[in-house]
């Protein structure tokens, strides 16, 4: 079994900035464009990945995964992590948010069901979720 390449920081920054492609870095370093990938999070080239999983803990059936309760909690997590988001599409999820917790509202998920709407508990998740982002947004 054969070592694999090392792509080294310092130059792969430096191509980095000259605009190269991760193609063309992942052919001057000999590995693949995933091996640049991996590279640029480890040399700390590449911006952190947003993490939804606060926000949607659930594993959801892909038929699910482009409802408007699944689109709402992610906009409202990629808000309250400081990613940009439109602004008619965060006032959309807010004003979604603010209905459920106003009225006593939490959401649900199961993969047969989809989303639903429950009573919510001491320990709201659309409360949680809404009360992070409102505190990011100020």
């Amino acid at each position: 079994m054969g070592r694999r390449p090392q792509v080294d920081h310092e130059e792969l920054a430096r191509l980095s900035a000259r605009g190269w492609s991760n193609a063309d870095l992942a052919a001057h370093f000999g590995v693949t464009e995933s091996g640049i990938l991996q590279a640029k999070r480890s040399a700390g080239l590449s911006k952190p990945m947003t993490d939804h999983s606060a926000a949607l803990p659930w594993k959801l059936a892909r038929s699910h995964s482009q409802s408007g309760p699944a689109t709402n909690l992610r906009n409202l997590s990629a808000a309250a992590q400081g990613r940009p988001v439109p602004k008619e599409k965060i006032n959309t999820a807010l004003r979604w948010a603010r209905r459920l917790v106003d009225n006593g509202l939490d959401i649900a998920y199961d993969p047969e069901q989809g989303f639903h709407e429950i009573e919510a508990s001491d320990v709201s998740h659309i409360a949680q979720i809404l009360k992070t982002t409102e505190t990011r947004l100020g």
